[in-house]
């Protein structure tokens, strides 16, 4: 049967994590080796976000920071902070029609009834009389109505003291004070879940004495007393959010409402803003309710002082009141969230980002993005490419390797597709690997039958014709070519200058991809590497990738890097036996009873002891290849007195070609050929 599909909208759960930990290392192994800071390097992938394989893109902190940017300029761009009161203005506009018209009407039917009562001569003098009141009532109602501000502030204030006489226009307006009123108090208590209009006089004396006592609280945290918190929320913890567990929670949160306010004040015009102050006054008419709240937002002030961010509002959309508060709500946590961003950009850490502000404020696919990012960690530690301890964070075996591999894959993509392979050549031989050539056998040849030149030979010799008979002379086999084992000792320049000059990456990276390269193409070979600068010392390739040449000292010595190189080869019996120099300058420090003696610019003796040190290479058969990443006069010339004595070879190379040079060199280099 045909499988069935269900199509939904995307909502940021359904998504496939773009990228795995193997892309990961691949993104971070240049960063890792610039510094050998692994962490630092995580945070920069962190930062700048990457392109996947498939050419897709996992955001980073800057991308979530402008989406976040973004959001916030459109919220501006759409609204009009001004039209708050004429929503409000529109209500009111409404409820004073409703009474109007309710007005007309009930003036038109006892119109109607007092005519028909007198046609029939049932109307009397009360009759009349009540008529008149209605009459008198109605004209004084619709003079009022008429004498109404023409501020929605006027307007509420005056129609909270109206004798309404429409039924219905008088509950549409008690519906719209409670809901400002509700607005109001719960832009500074959220729990609070009654309006001024609905509390019963119980109610509003509880809220009374909890302002009294809350303002209490205050004054006794600025005269340096403890507050009895705890009882506090006891008694009154229905007034605010469930999550508050002390005073200070508290006054942050009071504090952020106020600030909410203040900023929805400073982004209207003057006008609406006196228009909207005036309102609020109007809306508690509770004298010591009042009273209360302004000792409040004076306690608070003078504890955690807080100014409101005016917010440039330039859209055409009105909004109401409501809608008005809840955006600023809206724009100082998006204010919180990118100070989350900035903070993680420069260190403070990715987990400490609310990914659920980042999904509400912005987006969920964003908000996965965020997920990604703050799992990048455990996701190489469960793939074990990295491994922490404590707050100590190192790579594995497994992550060393993946480093030397994209070294390797990065140097040799710069090459056209065919320059690293087979290497074909003129010379033939016996052994090692088969050659797409063939050639008559010959006795000790490997036996890879190249079948159909076989064939074509016994047809040539017998002519047309079948069964064909074969003839030892007609054997034809493919051709081999040789490999060699050899011991290489990889030397890299760990001096100031190489620093300097920014040559240590490329360094680094030749020396990652040549071990590579080696351990895993020819398992027979060896390979050491010997960091070289005031002294030589061996170095791991455990140890490469988060060497951050911290501990670069002057002086370039050469001689105790042969040396030390001389020593290592001297396990092996091999008579391939080379060394590769990585250096940007000629000698300048040579080691005497165990003691390095530098000298710039270099000195007679250094030159003397370092040549001296070529010499015994070349007794015991070591080829001296050297790799000049500088052109100058004196490396030059050092390197050409170097090469005469040794018969190695000598090449200039800048950072980007070197891993080309050397490993290229290398590979052609196993090949050797027996006719």
């Amino acid at each position: 049967m045909p499988g069935s599909f269900i199509y939904r909208d995307w909502d940021g759960t359904q998504h496939i994590m773009p990228f795995d930990g193997e892309a990961v290392m691949e993104a971070i192994s240049d960063d890792l080796l610039a510094d050998g800071d692994l962490r630092r390097a995580l945070r920069r992938l962190m930062q700048q976000g990457y392109q996947t394989r498939d050419n897709e893109r996992m955001m980073g902190l800057r991308d979530l920071m402008d989406r976040l940017r973004d959001r916030r300029k459109q919220m501006l761009k759409r609204h009009d902070m001004n039209s708050v009161m004429d929503e409000i203005g529109k209500k009111l506009e409404e409820i004073m029609a409703q009474e109007r018209s309710d007005i007309e009407k009930r003036l038109e039917d006892s119109r109607q009834q007092m005519a028909e009562r007198q046609a029939q001569g049932e109307a009397g003098s009360d009759d009349e009389n009540l008529q008149k009141m209605l009459e008198n009532m109605a004209a004084k109602r619709l003079q009022q109505l008429d004498q109404m501000p023409d501020s929605p502030a006027g307007r509420v204030k005056e129609l909270q003291d109206y004798d309404f006489m429409s039924p219905q226009a008088r509950e549409q307006f008690q519906e719209l004070l409670a809901q400002l009123q509700q607005q109001l108090l719960n832009q500074q208590f959220k729990g609070l879940q009654n309006s001024m209009q609905n509390m019963t006089p119980e109610q509003r004396a509880e809220m009374r004495n909890m302002l009294h006592d809350l303002n209490g609280m205050l004054e006794d945290r600025a005269a340096g007393k403890t507050p009895k918190f705890a009882d506090f929320k006891e008694k009154y913890g229905h007034f605010f959010p469930k999550d508050i567990e002390s005073l200070d929670q508290l006054m942050e949160h009071m504090a952020a409402q106020m600030q909410a306010m203040d900023s929805l004040m400073q982004s209207m015009s003057g006008e609406q803003r006196s228009e909207l102050q005036d309102l609020m006054s109007s809306l508690l008419r509770d004298e010591q309710l009042q009273a209360e709240l302004s000792q409040l937002a004076a306690n608070m002030q003078s504890l955690m002082p807080t100014e409101g961010q005016r917010y440039p509002f330039s859209g055409d959309d009105p909004v109401t009141l409501q809608q008005a508060m809840s955006m600023m709500e809206q724009l100082q946590q998006m204010e919180e969230l990118e100070g989350q961003l900035d903070a993680a950009r420069y260190g403070s850490g990715v987990d400490n980002i609310d990914a659920e502000k980042m999904a509400d404020l912005v987006g969920a696919e964003e908000a996965q993005a965020l997920k990604q990012l703050q799992e990048l960690a455990k996701l190489l530690e469960e793939e074990g490419y990295l491994e922490t301890d404590g707050g100590k964070m190192e790579l594995t075996p497994r992550g060393i390797r993946k480093i030397g591999q994209k070294a390797l894959q990065d140097i040799f993509a710069v090459l056209k597709r065919d320059a690293f392979g087979k290497h074909p050549s003129h010379h033939r031989g016996r052994g090692g690997e088969r050659t797409d050539d063939s050639k008559e056998y010959e006795f000790g040849d490997p036996f890879y039958l190249d079948l159909q030149a076989t064939l074509r030979r016994a047809v040539e010799r017998e002519g047309v014709g079948s069964p064909v008979h074969l003839d030892p002379k007609d054997f034809e086999v493919y051709r081999t070519e040789m490999q060699t084992q050899s011991a290489t000792v990889l030397m890299l320049d760990m001096s100031r200058s190489m620093l300097l000059r920014g040559c240590y990456l490329a360094a680094k990276k030749v020396a990652l991809a040549l071990n590579h390269l080696i351990r895993t193409q020819y398992p027979r070979d060896t390979i050491y590497i010997i960091g070289f600068s005031a002294y030589a010392r061996e170095l791991k390739a455990e140890v490469l990738p988060q060497l951050d040449w911290s501990e670069y000292e002057y002086g370039t010595n050469l001689h105790h890097a042969l040396l030390l190189g001389r020593t290592l080869l001297a396990r092996h019996k091999t008579p391939n036996k080379q060394f590769l120099v990585i250096t940007d300058g000629e000698p300048t420090a040579h080691l005497q009873d165990g003691q390095s003696y530098f000298n710039y610019p270099p000195s007679d003796r250094t030159i003397q002891e370092t040549l001296r040190e070529v010499v015994r290479c070349t007794r015991d058969r070591i080829v001296i290849n050297t790799f000049m990443l500088e052109r100058s006069h004196d490396l030059t010339d050092f390197v050409n007195q170097m090469t005469a004595i040794n018969k190695g070879r000598a090449f200039y190379a800048t950072p980007e070609a070197l891993g080309e040079y050397i490993l290229v060199d290398y590979v052609n280099s196993k090949r050797k050929h027996i006719k």
